[in-house]
């Protein structure tokens, strides 16, 4: 099974990563960073299947996948 980590501090809540994850593992959340961003968050992470999609729509370089 593979893990997605969100860097909530590096995340702008742009939303490509959630338009192009083909599980839809990850969504917009209510907590917001220092920047005043609201941080995307895992809600399925069960679902994830490691196509790092995600990490590599990301133009901040927020999201890290482990296999």
């Amino acid at each position: 099974m593979a893990k997605v980590e969100i860097v909530a501090e590096r995340c702008k809540s742009c939303g490509y990563c959630v338009k192009f994850c083909p599980k839809q593992v990850l969504e917009i959340g209510t907590g917001v960073n220092s920047k005043g961003y609201e941080y995307v968050v895992p809600v399925r992470p069960e679902d994830c299947i490691g196509c790092a999609i995600c990490g590599r729509m990301c133009p901040d370089g927020a999201i890290e996948i482990y296999k």
